[in-house]
């Protein structure tokens, strides 16, 4: 088999990749020339397959270890790679990997930087800004009534939204988010939705009465399950503005202080 060279393998856009893997309680290592993880099943030892080239990210979770041999064949492919808690969640660190330097930060001078470029095209002005914030919350309502509405897994789950309650919440944010003159208004009519929301499916699933806690307080089983999907939303948006190349610190709506105020803003159209 002839050898690859990294040009070869990073062919594929990292936008145009198929796979994200988040593995747990395995090794990841060079076998055969391909890199491969292996867990344990009783008194043997399975080994799988990782399609390096057509890869973005490669999450490592609880019990993991990777040898150097597969890092340098990961970073020949150009895969990002990074360590997390379980489940995918929290994402402790990640970086762009390079065939002499085990870690670069996102910001790497060698990371396209086209996406960056766009992007600040508009942030420094605070009307493309706050249009940029309208957007993200115009696309999280199209995505609510996508999922609520027309997903067959909820469905099939039993949960039965009222449509036309639903249908009317969304029209009326729309209209407030239209209308909405700074980012503190769009941020009021978000946690508005929000509640309408939580109430909604609190009914459809008769789970009785609800008030959402703040993260880490909710002792029932719905506040720990939001705390959890708010978690792995996260970490979806850390790792799309991650690879497009885009500091998480250049917020549109939420967290314009911290470091993550960007994710915070992209999680809701996951």
């Amino acid at each position: 088999m002839d050898d690859f060279s990294p040009s070869d393998l990073k062919a594929i856009l990292h936008s145009k990749r198929a796979n994200l893997y988040c593995l747990e309680h395995c090794r990841v290592l060079v076998n055969g020339g391909r890199v491969e993880y292996v867990t344990d099943a009783g008194q043997r030892q399975l080994y799988w397959n990782i399609p390096i080239a057509n890869t973005t990210s490669l999450l490592l979770g609880t019990g993991t270890s990777v040898t150097q041999a597969a890092m340098r064949e990961l970073a020949k492919a150009g895969v990002l790679v990074g360590f997390c808690g379980g489940g995918g969640t929290p994402l402790f660190s990640a970086g762009e990997v390079d065939v002499d330097v085990a870690w670069r930060t996102p910001q790497s001078e060698y990371r396209p930087t086209e996406y960056l470029q766009h992007w600040v095209r508009f942030w420094f002005d605070d009307a493309l800004r706050l249009a940029a914030a309208k957007a993200f919350q115009r696309a999280r309502l199209r995505r609510i009534a996508t999922q609520w509405l027309r997903s067959k897994a909820l469905k099939d789950a039993g949960f039965a939204i009222d449509a036309a309650a639903l249908e009317a919440a969304l029209a009326a944010s729309l209209r407030a988010i239209d209308a909405a003159p700074d980012n503190t208004f769009l941020l009021t009519e978000e946690a508005r939705l929000s509640k309408q929301l939580f109430r909604l499916a609190a009914q459809a699933t008769q789970y009785g009465a609800f008030t959402r806690a703040q993260r880490g307080q909710g002792a029932d089983p719905a506040n720990r399950f939001l705390d959890h999907g708010n978690y792995l939303a996260y970490g979806l948006g850390a790792t799309a503005t991650w690879v497009l190349g885009l500091p998480h610190g250049l917020a549109v709506l939420h967290g314009k202080t911290r470091r993550g105020g960007l994710v915070c803003s992209t999680w809701p159209t996951w």
